[in-house]
């Protein structure tokens, strides 16, 4: 791989991080921002919760514009307004505010979290796109390594508020890669046919796109699993098990080099044994390890250390359904990559979103329901895997 492959890489992850690490950043400080703001834990991880739902509608748009415009220049509209919304949030007074600057921050993230994945998908297919997406990953999983620990620091000498200064320093950053280090990847020639009804009747053809959707639904409950753990965890860990933030930071940091580092074999193992094989495989065990530990913690072995061994295993797993999955959906797709690489993030947090709300009403401080919570996503992507691509596979194979 030449170092140009590894630049973009790194370039496509940090602008793929910024949205991501305004939620990483600022988790060790969901206690305080409650006690400062006045609100409990329920409303307060409605800050969580409103920027999942804004990131996750917001993707629908940012797709059929790049394939209308081009990749860079929704890129600049939506950093610019996560930054214009990152201050908002410094100077909120009342958690009502915050929620709604976070949800205007969410519109803003969401073009790095679309538009990376198409920038992939018009430079390679097949085992390149997966090691170009498994490196992007690798810059991405920066943000939960990272975030926490920085987000720590900064909270202990700065408050609450400094990570939202933080993040868009980090927004004013991207913006200076993009305008100095990324190429336009969708040439003027290739726009020409892209418009509001080309979009929709691309929209109309991924619904009915089985594989698509299979893909992305497989996707969606590996990512729900890991956001289930995202949005309790503060409250677990800091509050149950009664770790300071800093020590949450590199309990949470943790999984994420679980995750980063097995991602890294993806375009390895997928060129020697198939990308399809790669993804049962990794869904399999990935969903054993997440049941065996909802199971074993919910026999009374709840302690912390059981259950980051389990998470440990479990998202390195992970680490190679999300970007397997991901290529092997965009595959077929190339022409309208931007609008499909939005459905398919608006599925993924959307499902993510569902599964939040729904482990938030059976949240009760400790750490079982969440577990529960990772095991259940765990488990329906292991059944979906097994009901379509395992299928579609075994049949493959005997013929």
């Amino acid at each position: 791989m030449t170092a140009s492959f590894f630049r973009i890489a790194l370039i496509l992850g940090l602008l793929s991080a910024i949205g991501p690490f305004a939620i990483d950043m600022y988790l060790p400080a969901l206690p305080s921002i409650g006690q400062d703001l006045h609100a409990d834990n329920s409303v307060t991880q409605l800050t969580l919760l409103a920027f999942f739902i804004s990131f996750a509608l917001a993707q629908l748009v940012y797709g059929p514009l790049s394939d209308m415009w081009g990749r860079k220049l929704p890129l600049y509209l939506g950093i610019g307004l996560f930054a214009g919304a990152s201050i908002g949030c410094a100077l909120s007074t009342d958690i009502e505010t915050l929620i709604a600057f976070r949800f205007v921050q969410g519109i803003g993230g969401a073009a790095g979290m679309v538009i990376p994945r198409a920038i992939v998908r018009d430079m390679h297919t097949g085992v390149q796109a997966a090691r170009l997406m498994s490196l992007l990953m690798l810059v991405f999983s920066i943000s939960p390594i990272l975030a926490p620990l920085t987000g720590s620091a900064v909270i202990e000498f700065y408050g609450w508020r400094g990570v939202f200064w933080a993040v868009t320093i980090a927004a004013a950053i991207g913006l200076v890669l993009l305008s100095t280090q990324l190429e336009e990847t969708r040439p003027a020639k290739e726009r020409g046919g892209s418009g509001l009804g080309s979009a929709m009747a691309a929209y109309r053809l991924l619904l009915s796109d089985r594989n698509f959707l299979t893909l992305t639904f497989i996707g969606g409950l590996g990512i729900s699993s890991f956001l289930v753990y995202l949005a309790n965890s503060p409250f677990v860990l800091i509050q149950h098990y009664g770790l300071t933030p800093t020590q949450y930071s590199f309990a949470f940091s943790i999984n994420a080099v679980s995750f980063f580092a097995v991602s890294q074999a993806t375009g390895w193992l997928g060129e020697r044994f198939g990308l399809v094989r790669v993804m049962r495989i990794a869904v399999s065990a990935f969903a054993l390890a997440m049941v065996a530990m909802a199971v074993v913690m919910a026999a009374g072995f709840n302690q912390l250390p059981v259950m980051a061994g389990f998470l440990f295993i479990g998202y390195g797993f992970l680490g190679l359904v999300i970007p397997t999955s991901a290529v092997l959906a965009l595959e077929d797709h190339g022409a309208i990559a931007g609008t499909a690489s939005s459905l398919m993030g608006t599925l993924h947090f959307v499902i993510a979103a569902v599964a939040m709300v729904i482990s938030s009403l059976f949240f009760d401080g400790t750490a079982v329901p969440m577990a529960a919570g990772i095991a259940v996503c765990a488990f329906a992507a292991f059944v979906l895997t097994q009901l379509t691509i395992g299928r579609r596979a075994a049949v493959a194979a005997a013929e």
